[in-house]
C-alpha cells in the first residue's frame, strides 16, 4: 500500500473538497448544522421537556450530547459515503490498477478528519463557555476514536461490497442509521433505558464508545479495564473481517461495475 500514498491522499482530498465544495463556506457548514442541531436537541429535552440527567452531575446537557454527536457524526457520515464509493467510482476502477479499498479509505478517513477536527473545535468552545471537561484524557480519546474509526472500517468495508452486488442497500440504509442513533446513548444515559431493552442498548458497539468518551471527558476516568481491551480488540476483529470480506470479493466487481 506504501506506493498507493499519493494516491490515498489525493483521494482524501477529493472526497473532502467534493462534500465541503473545496470552500471557507463549505467548512463552516459542516459545523454549524450540528451545531443547529444540538441547539436543537437542547431546547426541546431542556427547555421544553426539562429533562434532568442526575448522571450529569455539574455538566450541562448540551456537554453530555455534543460528546457522542460529533462521534456519530463521523461514524454515519462514514458509512454513507463508503457505500457508494465502489459504484461511483467505476470509471477508475476500469482505468487504473489499484487496490480497490483504498477508495473506501478516502471515504472513511475524509469524514472522520472533518468531524474530527470539529470534535475538537467544539470541546474547545465548550471548555471556554465553562464546561469542566478532563482535556488530560484527550490522548486517551483520541485512541478511542481510533478504536472506532476501524469498527468503521470494517463495516464499510462490508456495506460498500454489497452495494456493489445489491444496489438497493442504499434505500435501507438511511432507516436503518435513524434507528442506530435513537438505539445510541446519545441523547440519554443507559441507566434510564427500561430494563427489558437495557441488555438491547448494551450490545450496541457504540454504547461502549459514547459512555466511554463521557466517562473521559466528563469525568476524567482514565483507567482502562479488560472491557477496554475487548473494545479494542472486537474493533480489530470488524476491520479484519471486513478486509478479508471485501477483497475477497472484489475481484468481480467489474463485472458488476
Amino acid at each position: 500500500m506504501r506506493q498507493y500514498r499519493a494516491l490515498f491522499q489525493q483521494l482524501l482530498l477529493r472526497e473532502i473538497n467534493s462534500r465541503y465544495l473545496g470552500s471557507l463556506s463549505g467548512y463552516f457548514w459542516v459545523l454549524v448544522q450540528p451545531l443547529a442541531q444540538l441547539a436543537l436537541y437542547a431546547l426541546v429535552f431542556t427547555t421544553i421537556f426539562r429533562v434532568r440527567f442526575p448522571e450529569l452531575a455539574q455538566h450541562n446537557f448540551i456537554t453530555f450530547v455534543a460528546i457522542a454527536l460529533w462521534p456519530w457524526l463521523a461514524f454515519q457520515e462514514a458509512i454513507q459515503r463508503a457505500l457508494g464509493a465502489i459504484t461511483s467510482n467505476a470509471g477508475l476502477i476500469k482505468k487504473i490498477a489499484l487496490p480497490h479499498e483504498i477508495l473506501i479509505y478516502a471515504a472513511v478517513g475524509s469524514s472522520y478528519v472533518v468531524h474530527g477536527a470539529g470534535f475538537l473545535l467544539v470541546l474547545a468552545v465548550l471548555t471556554i463557555l465553562g464546561s469542566d471537561l478532563y482535556l488530560s484524557t484527550l490522548p486517551w480519546v483520541l485512541i478511542l476514536l481510533g478504536m472506532l474509526f476501524l469498527l468503521t472500517l470494517g463495516l464499510a468495508l462490508v456495506l460498500a461490497t454489497l452495494q456493489v452486488f445489491l444496489r438497493d442497500i442504499e434505500h435501507g440504509l438511511v432507516s436503518v442509521l435513524m434507528l442506530w442513533f435513537y438505539a445510541s446513548p446519545i441523547l440519554y444515559p443507559v441507566s434510564l433505558v427500561p430494563a427489558p431493552f437495557h441488555t438491547l442498548i448494551l450490545a450496541n458497539p457504540l454504547s461502549y464508545f459514547f459512555d466511554r468518551l463521557r466517562a473521559l471527558l466528563m469525568f476524567g476516568q482514565g483507567e482502562f479495564t479488560g472491557v477496554d481491551l475487548i473494545a479494542a480488540g472486537s474493533s480489530v476483529l470488524v476491520f479484519m473481517f471486513g478486509l478479508a470480506f471485501f477483497r475477497r470479493c472484489a475481484g468481480r466487481f467489474e463485472e458488476f461495475l
